[in-house]
């Protein structure tokens, strides 16, 4: 009984992940919701998260283990999964903009920068600087619930860090886009929506901490509002 009971609780609390690698041509063309570009200082990203000058010295954020009934989690305990690092890497393959994300082992299609049904990989006759970028189109947004993440980018190049604030009814109007310079590292907080990080240039390294655990809840915007964020790649007056 208790293990159909567990089996019945995992079944009602998850669902099939997001299909993160495909072909741009399988998304269809959707009308676009333009974000808006907000410079990333500390005091624009308060609520969302914080700049950090020195990776070594920040402490990711670990949200301990909820509790499952009337009894509280024994104190000094359920925060004992640890950080996971590695290197995430943004890169331009011709119109489409793919992530890797060595410290959870992901591969992402991010988003393109045009129509995905004119969205194109590099090709051999044409290098990728020679292709004109104005802004990145996102499908899809996702959050830890238990644990922080810090992007520390060490090309330092600017970049784009899409986010919204916590809370399950994520709406396309919610998101804003911090942009960085590039000489310091964006953290977020448990539960901030987001997307990784969307280089300016073709591309960029960034050291990825955040909580080994790796909850993710998951948000398609194409499906769930038939739109797609627009996002500019260069922030005016920069």
């Amino acid at each position: 009984m208790i293990q159909a009971t567990t089996q019945a609780t995992a079944h009602a609390t998850t669902r099939a992940a997001p299909q993160y690698i495909f072909d741009a041509s399988e998304k269809p063309s959707l009308p676009m919701f333009d974000v808006p570009l907000i410079k990333a200082t500390d005091e624009s990203v308060k609520g969302y998260g914080a700049l950090v000058s020195d990776a070594d010295k920040f402490e990711i954020e670990i949200v301990p283990w909820p509790a499952q009934g009337w009894r509280p989690i024994d104190a000094g305990t359920g925060n004992q999964g640890g950080v996971a690092e590695g290197i995430f890497c943004g890169e331009w393959d011709g119109d489409v903009l793919m992530g890797r994300n060595d410290a959870v082992n992901g591969e992402y299609v991010l988003g393109w920068s045009c129509d995905p049904q004119q969205a194109l990989p590099a090709q051999a006759n044409a290098p990728k600087e020679d292709i004109a970028r104005e802004h990145v189109i996102l499908w899809h947004f996702n959050y830890h619930p238990d644990g922080g993440q810090l992007f520390f980018p060490l090309d330092k190049q600017p970049f784009l860090v899409p986010v919204a604030l916590p809370g399950d009814d994520i709406k396309p109007e919610k998101v804003v886009a911090f942009w960085c310079d590039g000489r310091q590292g964006m953290y977020i907080h448990p539960g901030i929506w987001h997307d990784g990080i969307f280089p300016t240039s073709d591309r960029q390294r960034f050291l990825d901490r955040q909580g080994k655990v790796h909850a993710r809840v998951s948000c398609d915007f194409g499906e769930e509002f038939g739109v797609y964020l627009k996002v500019p790649l260069m922030l005016p007056g920069v």
